[in-house]
């Protein structure tokens, strides 16, 4: 449900005329109005149907409002139901007193006032909107995190497995060979080979290492700023991945930032970039910032095979980790992220505020060529 679908209505009285007359009163609402004569009637819509407010008369035959309202709380469906008692019979405060023992949110009082009931309604109505919504959000971010735990789970596997099968078993040849060098071996010829071949595999274990850290976080980063760091990055993805990737920037001296908001850019871009290497099969890329008074925009685009409708919504259930993780990112600076697809290939869109974002104080630009 979102903030332009509309919510039902119940108005339950065994007068039609009534009827007529609040379905006139709350009609400008935009609502789904719903209509029952009878508790019985009442009661066998609700169960069908999720209404957000239900207006009760009290005074009705066979199951009075009062009565109604019991059955009504006793499920759990509706323990939070808004309902709104109207009499023009009960109306002392006893009566009133009873009403909001039953769990009634308002009693009103015949004549009804025509702008109080459709005030009164209209704030229920978008409570339970707005609830709806929450739960919605509740669930995507349950879901998210599961997923998300399950994606370190699997990250940190990947990386274990990266250092024992690449950087472990380097260090222990390195060990054995110089076992070998240091060993009183009279039939050794000579050490330098031997030496030559650790150093060899003493430099790609470093190098395991440095590219390890820098998956983790590009120490470019922290030291020269987003520019340098994505021209880094976009350097080695292009030559592993086999995609010609361009970056522009405006302006061209592009200025460091916050190192919140260079984080969540870079992280954005990596992930936009990573979806583009794994689902894309593109064989071009662009990288575009732009630094203007109070936001900055970055934007992704390939040349691939496009993105289905579902995931361009974000609907749950369509979306991964990693598109959930960027939306996320980009949502708690007070941004947003859009994607959508270019007829060929796939845009990715990102808007962040900075002027709530102090500026950093850092290091100036540095230029990647």
């Amino acid at each position: 449900m979102t903030a332009k679908e509309k919510v039902n209505i119940l108005m339950v009285d065994d007068q039609p005329s009534k009827l007529l007359s609040y379905e006139v009163i709350l009609g400008e609402l935009g609502e789904n109005l719903v209509k029952a004569t009878s508790g019985k009637e009442a009661l066998e819509l609700l169960l069908k149907n999720d209404f957000a407010v239900v207006l009760m008369d009290v005074s009705m035959p066979e199951i009075d409002g009062f009565e109604m309202v019991d059955i009504i709380r006793q499920h759990p469906r509706f323990q939070k139901t808004a309902i709104i008692f109207i009499s023009a019979v009960h109306m002392t405060d006893l009566d009133r007193l009873k009403g909001y023992q039953r769990g009634a949110v308002d009693y009103i009082s015949v004549p009804v006032v025509p702008e109080l009931l459709r005030a009164k309604v209209s704030v229920f109505a978008e409570l339970h909107r707005k609830t709806h919504q929450l739960e919605l959000l509740n669930k995507e971010l349950r879901r998210l995190s599961g997923s998300l735990i399950s994606s370190q789970d699997e990250e940190r596997r990947r990386i274990a497995r990266e250092l024992h099968d690449g950087l472990g078993q380097d260090l222990t040849v390195v060990k054995i060979m110089l076992q070998g060098v240091f060993r009183d071996d009279p039939l050794a010829k000579s050490k330098q080979p031997a030496v030559a071949d650790i150093y060899k595999l003493i430099d790609g274990a470093l190098q395991q290492v440095r590219s390890v850290s820098y998956l983790l976080h590009p120490p470019l980063l922290d030291e020269v700023g987003l520019r340098s760091a994505l021209g880094w990055y976009l350097d080695g993805l292009s030559k592993r991945g086999g995609i010609d990737i361009t970056m522009e920037t405006q302006p061209q001296e592009f200025p460091r930032l916050a190192p919140e908001l260079e984080t969540t850019l870079f992280r954005v871009i990596q992930e936009a970039l990573t979806n583009v290497f794994r689902h894309s099969r593109a064989s071009k890329a662009c990288v575009t910032l732009e630094r203007k008074e109070a936001e900055i925009l970055a934007t992704v685009r390939d040349n691939g095979v496009g993105i289905h409708d579902e995931i361009s919504e974000f609907r749950p259930e369509s979306i991964g980790v990693g598109i959930g993780g960027m939306r996320q990112r980009v949502k708690e600076l007070g941004g947003q992220l859009a994607l959508r697809n270019a007829g060929p290939g796939t845009i990715v869109d990102v808007m962040i505020p900075i002027t709530s974002i102090p500026s950093a104080d850092r290091a100036v630009p540095v230029t990647v060529t």
